[in-house]
């Protein structure tokens, strides 16, 4: 579990850190971001993991997603995987953003080529809380929470939904709620996955519910001018579903906002202290 740190940039009183390790669930090595706030010798801190979309990589909500000064102000540690492997001999699709590096969907492929390192969901829920706990004394892995963007906000919620207990809060921008039936990412899913669409079912927010998974409540942020609000992201159908559920989901629809970063930014404080919120509970 030894990793290396690429760069350290003081900030708010904490540290933003790059770092790499080599992955086992990967096969690859991986890069990740982690924010520690300020805080007293000894001090144990919530963890909240930020997954983010299609095209991404860690940097992307590290540079513009304006998290640092919330985390600061309330003690959370912000940790920022990568989206997919990446590197010599991982399998890719260089031409096309919905599929391959950059687009890994979280899921743990059972198709080759994809099998051998496209294992996100092993990646994010075991493997690197596993290095974040030996790595980052102050981490405490009792108080985790999980929140992301698009595709990220997907695996957020599928994270969640699959290990009930686990996290303590969770939350999204612009989730793709239900990958199995949206034309971005069902090309994905078949590729991953395969073609009996009934395994689909587990990496899927809307079946998971569908199918008896619960959370206690969910916060979903939703720009009303997305360009993919009414083919990939969809939201009410997380609505209906969490309504026939008993889920208590806050969905708020922002007026006027897009998919970008200056959606997610605007909103990011607010999402911090939602989850510090549950984590002092």
């Amino acid at each position: 579990m030894t990793i290396e740190a690429k760069s350290l940039w003081r900030s708010h009183g904490g540290m933003q850190g790059v770092y790499t390790h080599v992955s086992e669930a990967c096969a690859c090595p991986m890069t990740f971001a982690v924010y520690v706030p300020p805080h007293a010798q000894g001090q144990k801190l919530p963890v909240l993991w930020y997954l983010s979309g299609l095209t991404c990589t860690h940097a992307n909500v590290m540079e513009k997603g304006e998290y640092r000064q919330a985390a600061a102000e309330h003690g959370v540690i912000i940790v920022c995987p990568d989206t997919s492997p990446r590197g010599e001999g991982v399998a890719d699709v260089p031409d096309d953003w919905k599929l391959g590096c950059g687009a890994g969907f979280y899921v743990d492929a059972t198709q080759e080529p994809w099998s051998q390192h496209y294992r996100m969901y092993s990646y994010v829920t075991d493997e690197l809380p596993a290095v974040i706990a030996a790595s980052f004394p102050m981490a405490d892995m009792s108080r985790q929470g999980v929140f992301g963007h698009s595709m990220g906000g997907h695996g957020a919620l599928v994270a969640a939904l699959r290990n009930p207990g686990r996290y303590r809060s969770c939350s999204a921008f612009a989730p793709i709620v239900h990958p199995a039936t949206a034309d971005w990412s069902r090309p994905a899913l078949g590729a991953y996955l395969g073609p009996d669409e009934a395994a689909w079912r587990t990496w899927d927010a809307v079946a998971l519910i569908e199918d008896g998974a619960r959370l206690p409540e969910l916060l979903v942020d939703q720009g009303s001018a997305d360009g993919f609000l009414q083919d990939g992201l969809r939201p009410w159908l997380l609505a209906e579903a969490c309504k026939a559920a008993s889920i208590a989901l806050t969905l708020r629809m922002q007026e006027g906002y897009d998919h970008s970063y200056y959606f997610i930014s605007s909103f990011m404080a607010e999402h911090i202290a939602w989850h510090a919120e549950r984590f002092r509970r």
